[in-house]
């Protein structure tokens, strides 16, 4: 008997309610996240006193906007403070990735760990997952990181199997690959890529082995129109498997993974509230990028409300062809701290990491902005290539100008010296952008 038959794979009824019950839901679940964080977090409990905020009166998802957001910089300067719990009580303890400044402890109880479990499980259900599958995790489950933990108990609870390889070795993905015969693979993409030349300079019959897909992590597989990008078009043409994006931070401890139809991450509306704002706090209307915005449901250790992520993107209302009604985010145009005004344009570094990925013979890169002496954006573009000539610099400025209407400065060096630029000791993510201003 195959393991599916003793489980039935679906959504959350949650999901697939109307959008007037699941509002209704979250407005229940949300009275219960402000009642805990007034009486059990020093820093909402605060927070609340000098706003002259009464809970009780925040009745609706619109009601929340009474209460200020809550800033990275607010977590890295008062950790502590956001803590429900008694210390006796974590059982883990996990960091943010510094990526927009010093990491942010984030501790976990054994409730948060269950309702992160549940998270991953069905955010891979989504992703086709079912518990006949063998996943083999190409991410690391140390470095206090919560994403690979995540993954691994999350496919516990789906019931599926699991090999953990970490990133890095491409003979054993392979070696893993022959012995074990796992079907999906969760990594970054570009690591996708790595894999590829690694099987065709090997000689190794990629597109026959046993992977049927890929769930992808860090890095967008598509643009804002849910079309494949760079990135995502060239595994596609490499490697004939089903690619699935999944979006999730720490700080959230939840996650939006595409489904079949790839046309954004769906939310998952019992365990948080999500809201869109501009630079100035305000909703964003449906058609207009914003800022993710989140409000914890359910989260013990370290709950956050109104806690903006740093993170742009487009949201959509409308249902999804799988049966789900939950709201769906797209593909991340970028971070609120990494737009790069530059002679006149205004960009987000993942346009520039569009644009790179197709360029043959940019074998990797890094971004590096800086301030100027009048004050103004500077863009060096470091890229690791084979070749080093001028006429290539050209070439890769042309395309620039072409597609961004801006040239930045390029320098060369050998892709091995980027990739050591890429992973230095004290990261766990491929570092592509370096903010200097």
């Amino acid at each position: 008997m195959k393991k599916s038959d003793n489980k039935k794979n679906t959504f959350p009824e949650i999901e697939g309610k109307s959008i007037l019950e699941i509002k209704n839901y979250q407005e229940k679940r949300m009275k219960e996240t402000l009642k805990y964080v007034n009486e059990k977090s020093p820093f909402y409990k605060k927070l609340f006193a000098e706003n002259n905020i009464n809970i009780d009166k925040i009745n609706t998802i619109e009601d929340l906007r009474q209460i200020p957001v809550t800033t990275k910089t607010n977590l890295q300067k008062c950790n502590d403070d956001f803590l429900c719990v008694d210390k006796s009580r974590i059982i883990h303890y996990l960091t943010t990735s510094g990526t927009l400044g010093n990491p942010v402890v984030y501790p976990m109880t054994a409730n948060d760990m269950k309702r992160l479990a549940y998270n991953e499980s069905i955010s891979f259900a989504c992703a086709d997952g079912t518990p006949d599958d063998i996943y083999q995790l190409i991410v690391t489950l140390d470095r206090r990181f919560m994403a690979g933990l995540a993954y691994y108990e999350g496919i516990k609870v789906l019931g599926a199997g699991v090999v953990c390889v970490g990133p890095g070795s491409l003979g054993l993905q392979f070696d893993t690959i022959e012995r074990i015969k796992p079907n999906v693979l969760v990594t970054v993409p570009s690591f996708l890529m790595k894999m590829i030349s690694y099987a065709q300079e090997h000689g190794i019959d990629y597109n026959n082995s046993s992977i049927k897909s890929a769930v992808c992590i860090g890095e967008n597989l598509r643009d804002t129109n849910f079309k494949l990008n760079t990135l995502g078009g060239k595994i596609k043409e490499k490697w004939d498997i089903k690619l699935y994006s999944t979006y999730a931070s720490t700080e959230m401890a939840a996650s939006f993974t595409e489904c079949k139809y790839g046309i954004g991450g769906h939310h998952h509306p019992e365990l948080l509230i999500a809201e869109f704002l501009d630079e100035n706090n305000n909703i964003v209307d449906d058609n207009e990028p914003g800022e993710l915005t989140i409000t914890s449901l359910g989260v013990e250790g370290l709950p956050l409300v109104r806690f903006k992520t740093g993170d742009i993107c487009y949201h959509y209302t409308e249902p999804c062809k799988c049966g789900r009604n939950t709201m769906r985010i797209s593909p991340l145009i970028g971070r609120n701290k990494q737009m790069i005004k530059y002679k006149g344009t205004s960009v987000y570094a993942p346009a520039f990491y569009d644009l790179l990925d197709g360029i043959e013979g940019v074998e990797n890169y890094i971004v590096i902005v800086s301030t100027n002496s009048i004050g103004t954006d500077d863009v060096l573009i470091r890229i690791g290539s084979n070749t080093r000539n001028e006429e290539f610099k050209k070439i890769i400025k042309d395309c620039f100008r072409t597609k961004l209407r801006v040239a930045p400065s390029v320098e060369f060096d050998t892709p091995t010296t980027i990739e050591k630029l890429q992973f230095s000791d004290m990261t766990r993510k491929k570092i592509t952008f370096i903010d200097n201003r």
